[in-house]
């Protein structure tokens, strides 16, 4: 087993029940787990591997994102869809995503996690709920293993097409009985509920708009006869889909879930923007997640999610950088100033959400959004995911009086170390494990061969 041994940390925000933040920290691993945190005098002195950070860097627990579309960073800023809302974005983009082909998915899901993991994000949830052509789960799931992310893989689907009342058209919808086959190959083939586990899986039927209410119950069902696998959609994003939702069941979207099995400690929706007071409460007592993906619902103006009440309700939320191409980036540190910001704006209150509160989010609240007790605290026996950011840059300069808020008060573009089930991904802000400028081209190359096929259709 190898060690490693970060030290002379400048602040370490260690993110434990007391909410620790130590001058001159270190951190000892032990293979893939933290074995010691505390002050570099009392720790080891020496290990396989040691890293220095000379009293310069802010170290804390790796960001954790819990809803994104990796495949839309092939669709980000299309011209027809940026100015859209939601519904009208989705039918714009549905025949441009109708290319997607297992090279494309393959290719936006390292682009997706390279871009997430720059931003600090050393864990994430993507929701693949797409499927023509040759498409699979397992072409997404090989491309964030090689690049080294710790990963919750969502098989999301759609089986309401246009012809039932749906917003997708028929094209890219799929037999509910291939999706729940589906569904039960990958979890029995990927899914690994042990502590410090790299993969994980999600049934995610995608919104009340594409599925029927059997295949949510049978989905919740399945995921619940395996041990750790959780369920996840799209819930109350804007006010049309409270209005589908409506005429469609008869019921707003906080009683739709209920009445389909969709509470529990095991399930997080994303957005969540227009539930009622009586569905925060309900979430909040029946512990029911919710992904906060601040920056797609202005882009789409879908409104500000009420978060200081869901906090106040006691309803686990964690940060989602949402599809790229309804954000139009996947940072994971700007998402959690924006959080920090529009809460502020949404309440008319400067006091609504404070930097501490938002780092509180992006860590130890996704972890629990996604049922993790082994992330987001930087503590003996916990995964050796943490980020670390020099301060000596522009955007910290006159603010080291506070570097924790500073993290959320003065703009971080990226980090400049990340750890990752003990392994270095970022050295010196590098990404270790891909050829960027490769990895780039490519993506912009597929982007641009699936919008001309859609154009000459």
């Amino acid at each position: 087993m190898s060690t490693l041994l970060v030290k002379n940390i400048h602040t370490l925000v260690m993110m434990d029940p007391a909410r620790q933040e130590l001058s001159n920290g270190a951190i000892f691993v032990r293979d893939h787990v933290i074995e010691q945190v505390g002050l570099t005098s009392d720790l080891p002195q020496s290990a396989d591997e040691v890293l220095d950070l000379q009293n310069r860097h802010i170290v804390l627990p790796g960001l954790v994102n819990t809803h994104h579309h990796f495949y839309q960073t092939l669709t980000r800023v299309v011209p027809a869809a940026q100015n859209c809302d939601l519904f009208n974005w989705l039918t714009t983009l549905y025949p441009i995503w109708a290319n997607l082909t297992a090279e494309g998915v393959y290719i936006s899901a390292q682009m997706a996690a390279a871009e997430l993991i720059l931003s600090g994000c050393t864990t994430a949830s993507d929701h693949l709920y797409i499927y023509p052509n040759d498409c699979t789960l397992d072409s997404e799931i090989q491309a964030v293993q090689a690049i080294g992310m710790r990963f919750h893989a969502s098989r999301g689907s759609m089986s309401v097409g246009e012809s039932l009342g749906g917003l997708p058209p028929d094209s890219l919808v799929e037999k509910e009985i291939d999706i729940l086959n589906d569904s039960q190959r990958l979890i029995e083939q990927y899914h690994d509920h042990s502590r410090h586990a790299m993969l994980r899986m999600t049934l995610a039927p995608c919104s009340p708009f594409s599925v029927s209410q059997d295949l949510m119950r049978e989905s919740a069902a399945m995921a619940r006869a395996y041990p750790g696998v959780r369920l996840h959609t799209h819930l109350a994003e804007n006010t049309s889909d409270v209005e589908y939702s409506l005429a469609t069941f008869g019921l707003i979207p906080g009683d739709y879930a209920e009445s389909v099995g969709w509470l529990g400690e095991d399930v997080w929706h994303a957005h969540c923007v227009q539930l009622s007071d009586d569905s925060i409460a309900k979430f909040g007592r029946t512990g029911t997640g919710v992904a906060h993906c601040p920056c797609s619902n202005m882009r789409l103006a879908s409104g500000i999610a009420p978060i200081r009440k869901m906090l106040n309700h006691r309803v686990p939320v964690g940060l989602g950088v949402d599809g790229s191409a309804s954000n139009d980036t996947g940072n994971l540190l700007q998402e959690a100033r924006s959080a920090f910001l529009v809460a502020r704006v949404r309440d008319c209150d400067a006091a609504a959400m404070t930097a501490r509160d938002v780092l509180e989010l992006a860590t130890i609240g996704g972890a629990r959004v996604l049922g993790r007790d082994d992330i987001g605290t930087l503590a003996p026996g916990m995964s050796a995911d943490f980020i670390a950011i020099d301060l000596d840059r522009p955007s910290f300069a006159g603010a080291l009086h506070d570097p924790v808020a500073a993290l959320i008060f003065c703009h971080t573009g990226s980090v400049d170390y990340s750890f990752i089930h003990g392994r270095k991904v970022v050295d010196q802000g590098h990404l270790t494990t891909v050829d960027l400028p490769v990895l780039v081209e490519k993506a912009n190359n597929y982007a641009v061969q699936m919008l001309d096929i859609a154009i000459t259709r």
